[in-house]
């Protein structure tokens, strides 16, 4: 992109103040500041006007998920369903990781963490090291993709390198960048992290997909033929990557997605509740639940709504395929965003200043025609990290691996 281009696409939207330094950069920094805006999507920053409003939702129904008892009942068989899946290379796993530990006091990506009490244990550690059970289950290693962002991207690398990728096959890895989205004050002027970047944030989870096809992957994909992708977050330590268990039911029962899902510890517990929506697969915010929904109950007397979401997909390649071509809905979120202002100084807000735009992994759910909630134990895998203390904390993890025999 010449800077001339680039003064046409910012007057298209009203961001002609991103140039405002052109003149002090050094000609490595201009370039820089080219490439990232002729690669920015500026379109979204109309979108804070949307700031506040909800997407209208359905109609909202319960969802019968695999319990416990049924799942024990089947484990072998589902198992090895899921073994010979893996063996055959029909897995892929996508790590999203394109986050920072800020919440956790950290300047470092967050599965670089150290939640080690007596050694290093860090947060990729942790996951690796369930991946590897895998590994010795099936004598297969699943092509293992991470997904890193252009802030945490290098850092990401360069640390899995200098840990031998803590004992994964480095040639069974792929990285790839997500997607960022630009992040602006309310009124959508984008609000620069230096005289030569634009200040930017990932653009949600569910821009896993599109990001990956955006690297070029697809075709590894296909040649390694690869059938399903799990996908996972960062930061849950206990997180079972690739189960074969999990897969096997999944492709047991013939849908093209499944999801792993808890019981709740409360009916107002801050997670996402597996439904259905107009009659397909869907996820209800905590705070979207009614009183009524809360209250209800199903044909054993228990909450209808009681399953909530941990952030562990499994997608059928086909069928992901086949939603890549919807538009999902674009989420405006209130954050606190770091930026330069008018006189080049660094301001850190202490409030929410701005806004952030995210598609979200609960709305490509609603895409598929069916899924699979599949209830694991809470305790032996649902340990996410979100903050220093309390709940879902550094504290309550270290708890949670303690009681699962893992030494810190």
């Amino acid at each position: 992109m010449t800077k001339e281009e680039a003064i046409r696409k910012l007057e298209q939207y009203g961001q002609e103040h991103v140039l405002a330094w052109w003149d002090e950069l050094t000609g490595e920094q201009q370039a820089s500041l080219l490439e990232q805006i002729d690669r920015t999507d500026l379109a979204v920053l109309d979108n804070c006007k949307k700031r506040g409003h909800t997407y209208p939702r359905g109609t909202f129904a319960p969802m019968k998920t695999m319990e416990l008892p049924e799942i024990d009942a089947r484990r072998e068989e589902f198992a090895e369903v899921g073994r010979e899946a893996i063996r055959q290379g029909k897995v892929g796993a996508v790590l999203l990781a394109g986050g920072m530990g800020t919440r956790l006091g950290s300047d470092n990506p967050k599965g670089m963490y150290d939640i080690g009490l007596t050694k290093h244990v860090y947060i990729f550690q942790r996951l690796i090291e369930n991946l590897m059970e895998v590994v010795r289950q099936t004598d297969a290693w699943p092509r293992l993709f991470i997904m890193t962002s252009e802030k945490n991207n290098d850092a990401t690398i360069a640390f899995l390198k200098e840990h031998a990728f803590f004992g994964y096959r480095e040639d069974r890895v792929t990285f790839f960048m997500q997607d960022m989205a630009p992040a602006s004050d309310y009124d959508g002027k984008v609000y620069m992290d230096s005289k030569w970047q634009i200040s930017t944030s990932p653009n949600g989870n569910a821009g896993w997909f599109s990001s990956l096809m955006k690297a070029g992957l697809l075709p590894l994909v296909e040649q390694e033929g690869i059938e399903w992708m799990n996908i996972f977050a960062v930061d849950n330590v206990l997180q079972r990557i690739a189960d074969p268990v999990f897969v096997g039911a999944t492709i047991t029962a013939g849908v093209e997605a499944g999801e792993k899902v808890v019981r709740k510890n409360a009916p107002d517990e801050r997670v996402g509740v597996v439904c259905l929506e107009d009659g397909r697969p869907s996820i209800v915010e905590y705070y979207e639940l009614s009183q009524e929904m809360m209250d209800a109950k199903d044909d054993k007397g228990e909450p209808a709504y009681n399953f909530g979401v941990i952030l562990n997909y499994l997608f059928r390649m086909d069928a992901l395929l086949r939603i890549a071509k919807n538009e999902l809905p674009l989420h405006v979120v209130e954050k606190k965003i770091p930026h330069i202002d008018e006189n080049g100084q660094p301001i850190k807000p202490a409030e929410p200043n701005g806004c952030k735009f995210e598609q979200l992994v609960l709305d490509m759910i609603h895409e598929f025609k069916d899924c699979l909630p599949f209830e694991v134990v809470r305790e032996r895998e649902f340990a996410p990290i979100k903050n220093p203390t309390g709940i879902d904390s550094v504290e309550s993890a270290r708890e949670l691996c303690r009681q699962n025999g893992i030494e810190l």
